[in-house]
């Protein structure tokens, strides 16, 4: 099969497009037949082993894919050839990647794509959209009536962030740039905040006079001296991004008034927590709420340029990688 795979830990140049033997499944595992792929800002980290997790080499790079069953495992239970599927958890913790012809899913992490849902559309959400419903409802534990500020709220996961805060009856109060505001208040957004005006703070404390109860940044800027301060009693920060931002923590504010600050990798993710956000991102995309806001398709023999482009900080939206001819 063709695949983007490496054999080195390293830069963009360390991946190869050529081809590999097809995958081995097991019982539990689904054969699938891959259309398209996405290239997430992690993939490089796991690449350049910022990330370290085990890889096998060679190594099959990227996480998400939309494809066609072709073989279903014994113990693979719900699926059959022809199924329309897709997964977001390969490529890491010892799992060979997307980013190939065919790919052998465990299935449990793999989910049935809704009818009439463009492939491209639900690959380029697969990371971001599992990442906001993770922030907000796993570790969030945003429930209906609280407020919620949305920090990055035009990028890939702060968009899916303020539709599925919105749909769960949340009140949000997203920052972003002022470029985006008609994008943002789109998504159902009910106060936009300009992240470059004078006083984001104070302006998000007017939206919020008794303070959010869940604090998501998206941008990893993670200003925690402010969010902890913008915080409603038992009020709740989020932390997903960021890897190299050192804070100031106030822990006087915050343990005095019952407020938490939460981090997590979607990379730690379990099985239930991932399949739990797929039914949600299913219900999104089946109902045409959720759509990724900027997508560019390049061939699968360009992976080494798209990492390179998002190293380089070049990219805006979601680059996927057609695999099929």
């Amino acid at each position: 099969m063709r695949a983007a795979y490496i054999t080195q830990l390293g830069s963009p140049d360390v991946i190869r497009h050529g081809e590999l033997p097809p995958p081995v499944s097991g019982p539990h595992d689904v054969l699938v037949d891959i259309e398209v792929s996405a290239v997430n800002h992690v993939d490089t980290f796991v690449r350049s082993g910022a990330w370290r997790t085990p890889v096998e080499f060679p190594f099959v790079i990227g996480r998400d894919l939309v494809g066609t069953v072709a073989a279903a495992g014994p113990a693979a239970t719900g699926f059959r050839p022809g199924d329309r599927v897709w997964c977001n958890s390969l490529g890491h913790d010892g799992r060979q990647g997307a980013a190939a012809e065919q790919a052998a899913v465990p299935a449990d992490r793999l989910y049935h794509l809704p009818d009439g849902v463009d492939p491209v559309d639900a690959v380029a959400l697969a990371h971001p959209a599992a990442t906001a419903h993770l922030a907000l409802f796993t570790h969030g534990r945003l429930r209906a009536g609280e407020t919620v500020a949305v920090l990055g709220a035009g990028g890939n996961v702060g968009s899916a962030a303020v539709v599925m805060a919105v749909r769960a009856g949340a009140r949000v109060i997203a920052v972003a740039s002022g470029r985006d505001e008609p994008y943002v208040r789109s998504l159902g957004a009910h106060h936009v905040v300009d992240y470059r005006s004078a006083d984001v703070a104070g302006q998000i404390r007017a939206a919020a006079p008794h303070g959010v109860d869940v604090h998501v940044d998206t941008s990893g800027g993670n200003d925690l001296e402010t969010a902890v301060d913008l915080l409603a009693s038992r009020g709740r920060i989020v932390l997903l991004a960021g890897l190299r931002t050192r804070p100031v923590l106030p822990v006087g504010p915050l343990y005095l008034r019952d407020r938490s600050v939460h981090g997590f990798a979607i990379s730690h993710a379990d099985t239930a927590q991932l399949a739990d956000a797929a039914r949600g991102i299913n219900g999104l995309l089946a109902s045409g709420l959720l759509r990724p806001r900027a997508t560019e398709v390049l061939p699968l023999s360009e992976a080494a340029e798209a990492h390179r482009r998002l190293d380089e900080g070049k990219v805006h939206g979601k680059l996927v990688l057609h695999v099929r001819d």
